[in-house]
């Protein structure tokens, strides 16, 4: 009777941390979209800690051509930043965002959550619905919470996608207006009264965000 019992305890007994680090860098490596630890824990044998899983492959990954990188509140595998150039193509990408879109875009990043009257008003002129309606569609941004104001206006945020594509962990690691310059990226004067990101301490950066990071 205790042998069956212990059989079948162990039968809920989750694997040796190793393998639960193979299983974490499979999950990652064959997902084409970052994985949340929820996820990955709903995969996983019962009583396995994706967590600490990817704790020990983070830091195994360090310092390798590709990483262990977290992407809003989700996990993927993706090539060292310092590599990117390796991955660039060859031939010139010919459709890129309009400046409204680009203009939209970096409001919405740097102020969200924001609502339409909001972009407008930092623009200085009307924000067409085609606009907003490209920018849902590229799943660069989504509609957040209603604000509780008269009318109850909806707010847009940039997505987990958007993160992804630019290799931001979080909102908070948006460029600043020195690093858009001294690498090239900012040619023209964002549009009037855009701010800084949440953790910037430099007066000049009260107009970052307008720059060809965004075009696609």
């Amino acid at each position: 009777m205790t042998e069956d019992r212990n059989d079948e305890e162990s039968l809920f007994e989750a694997p040796p941390m190793g393998e639960q680090e193979r299983m974490v860098e499979a999950v990652l490596f064959a997902s084409g979209e970052p994985v949340t630890l929820s996820d990955m824990a709903a995969r996983m044998p019962h009583g396995s800690d994706p967590a600490e899983a990817l704790v020990h492959l983070k830091r195994r990954y360090e310092g390798r051509g590709v990483q262990v990188v977290k992407v809003g509140d989700a996990w993927a595998i993706r090539t060292a930043s310092d590599l990117g150039f390796l991955m660039q193509k060859e031939s010139v990408e010919t459709r890129k965002l309009s400046r409204a879109a680009i203009e939209t875009l970096s409001i919405i990043a740097y102020h969200q959550p924001v609502t339409r009257a909001e972009i407008e008003e930092i623009r200085g002129v009307s924000v067409s619905r085609g606009t907003v309606d490209l920018l849902i569609e590229q799943e660069w941004i989504r509609f957040g919470r209603r604000r509780m104001t008269p009318g109850r206006p909806v707010t847009f945020v940039v997505t987990q996608e958007f993160l992804d594509h630019f290799g931001l962990e979080s909102a908070r690691d948006l460029p600043g207006l020195k690093e858009l310059r001294s690498a090239g990226l900012l040619e023209s004067r964002p549009p009037p009264g855009l701010m800084p990101g949440p953790d910037s301490d430099d007066e000049d950066e009260a107009e970052e965000g307008q720059s060809e990071l965004f075009e696609d």
